[in-house]
């Protein structure tokens, strides 16, 4: 249905596209999920995949991930505790769309 009026002026608080690339675009967040991508991952490989991220980072981009409803964490009752990370559907939904952003990324940087 479209309509004559104007759109109404929006903040950058209210846009949903603005908020949301605010929270993906932040340091690590993208590629914390794009090594979630290929499956489930413990701490230290996500660790290991991520030269350079400091142990609370990692915790602070997994816990925000995790509170966004993106990741789940399993914690295996073993002897020590076994931790897993895996991305839920709405997490690989975000991940195919950060795909589109680097196939685009990739084909338009350094174009002029």
């Amino acid at each position: 249905m479209e309509t004559d009026q104007a759109p109404r002026p929006i903040t950058p608080e209210e846009c949903v596209v603005t908020r949301t690339l605010t929270f993906v675009g932040s340091r690590w967040t993208p590629l914390v999920i794009w090594h979630l991508l290929d499956g489930v991952k413990r701490y230290g490989e996500l660790r290991q995949a991520l030269p350079g991220i400091s142990p609370k980072t990692l915790a602070d981009r997994l816990q925000a991930l995790e509170e966004r409803g993106l990741v789940t964490r399993t914690v295996h009752p073993e002897k020590p505790p076994r931790v897993e990370y895996a991305l839920t559907p709405r997490g690989f939904a975000l991940g195919r769309i950060l795909d589109d952003v680097a196939r685009w990324g990739e084909e338009w940087e350094n174009v002029d």
